[in-house]
């Protein structure tokens, strides 16, 4: 019983402190599954002891294996899918070429204008030119040809009918 508190406290500790000591993670000896591993010895030694009357090397022998084994259950197909579905909002200006825009800032022949692209991630802003040096009005719908010095290079885009 003091094994599974003082597992639970230090566990409580690692998930307050884990961005601090997040560099000791390597494979499958890193802080998590360790935890993991003593929480079930001890959760499982207890269940055990106060259940059974087997004796306590045989308790113990149990105890490694059955924690061994739902160790590896967490590890394997929870903890690994977890690590590996990274989710990002991040993107490229590359990334946007060929995607569709709205004007909100009317684009002059020889000057800068403003489009929104609408993403998963959300409306994103950039400045646009004509990619053929052409005047665009506002509220009217471009297609991304190419990105220059982060500047979006726009032609009005006419869907086919």
């Amino acid at each position: 019983m003091y094994g599974l508190i003082g597992i639970g406290l230090i566990t409580i500790l690692y998930v307050l402190f884990a961005d601090a000591i997040d560099g000791m993670d390597s494979g499958i000896l890193n802080p998590t599954t360790v935890l993991t591993f003593l929480l079930f010895i001890c959760a499982t030694g207890f269940i055990l002891l106060k259940s059974t009357n087997w004796s306590e090397e045989i308790i113990i022998i149990v105890s490694l294996v059955i924690s061994s084994i739902l160790t590896f259950l967490l590890y394997f197909f929870v903890l690994v899918p977890l690590a590996s579905s990274e989710v990002s909002t991040a993107y490229t200006n590359e990334s946007l070429q060929g995607q569709i825009g709205r004007v909100i800032v009317p684009i002059p022949v020889d000057g800068f204008g403003e489009i929104v692209i609408e993403t998963v991630s959300g409306v994103i802003s950039k400045r646009a030119v004509g990619y053929d040096k052409e005047e665009i009005d506002y509220n009217k719908q471009v297609l991304i040809i190419d990105i220059e010095d982060g500047t979006f290079l726009v032609k009005e885009y006419e869907p086919l009918k």
